[in-house]
């Protein structure tokens, strides 16, 4: 039974016939690809654009889904997230999309199920479908030439399981990746060029993507306001100019910390453009793993 845990469950071939199926559900119509199919989502920590999209791809195949509280379920009397696995598989659910803040976890749990496994995001560890929702997206752009193209992911790259799903994925299709954060914020890896300033790389990329500074990872102050930090980091029409670069970011945006209110309303900011493509693959993929 195939999982999606991270990334490199999915062969290029697998990738590329999944981004097939997401150019055709694009146009949001619904069908009846998983009628009779029941999803259960299961997210330990907040979430409004993973989520919903999780749920309105299910629902535009055709199929039930079932959203577990799991603020007034069994955990909050004690039982484990093993225990509360086990039980929804024994209703015969035909997926689980979980998110949870411990790193590994949804891998972890693969042998207590008879169905799918779909990681949401576990902790600073894994996005895949983000991952593969920003790779389509960039795929789209770029009219699916991507060998050579260059990225510099900016921001709290230390603490994103964004950046780390996708300095494994972007890679495979021939993307050179780079980091642009302040000390307290780089990656903990020597695979990649990290620099301190966007400035440094602004001209020799194709490709900016922002990332949100998640404070609440962080076990200590780095900066006394997210103003200060954005002082440099804050993605503007002046760090942009005339060039013509591609703009993402994951979501939430931090509106004038991460980007600028100005920069999200460029045409070169495809941010919306993440979300109505994230429906379409996470739809992709539902159909891949449920009918496997």
């Amino acid at each position: 039974m195939q999982h999606l845990i991270k990334t490199s469950d999915f062969t290029k071939d697998e990738i590329l016939n999944i981004y097939d199926d997401a150019k055709m559900f694009l146009d949001m119509e619904s069908s009846e690809v998983l009628k009779g199919k029941l999803i259960v989502t299961l997210f330990f920590e907040n979430s409004t654009r993973t989520r919903s999209a999780f749920e309105i791809a299910a629902k535009r195949l055709g199929a039930e889904v079932v959203s577990l509280d799991v603020g007034t379920s069994s955990r909050s009397k004690g039982e484990t997230i093993f225990d509360t696995v086990m039980n929804i598989n024994a209703m015969g659910p035909d997926a689980i999309i979980i998110r949870h803040s411990d790193c590994g976890l949804p891998g972890s749990l693969v042998d207590y199920v008879d169905c799918p496994v779909i990681n949401a995001g576990d902790g600073k560890n894994a996005h895949p479908t983000q991952a593969l929702l920003d790779l389509f997206t960039i795929m789209e752009h770029f009219d699916g030439e991507t060998q050579g193209k260059r990225i510099a992911i900016v921001g709290d790259v230390k603490t994103s399981r964004v950046a780390g799903s996708n300095m494994k994925l972007l890679p495979r299709f021939g993307i050179d990746v780079c980091f642009v954060a302040p000390e307290c914020f780089k990656a903990e890896t020597d695979e990649f060029k990290q620099y301190d300033n966007i400035s440094e790389v602004i001209d020799n990329i194709d490709i900016v993507m922002s990332l949100r500074t998640q404070l609440e990872r962080h076990h200590e102050v780095y900066f006394q306001s997210l103003n200060e930090y954005a002082k440099d980091y804050c993605i503007t029409k002046e760090t942009f100019g005339n060039r013509d670069l591609l703009l993402l970011h994951p979501g939430p945006v931090n509106r004038n910390v991460d980007i600028s209110d100005e920069m999200l309303l460029d045409p070169r900011c495809k941010v919306l453009r993440q979300v109505k493509n994230g429906v379409a693959v996470r739809m992709a993929v539902l159909k891949k793993l449920v009918l496997q």
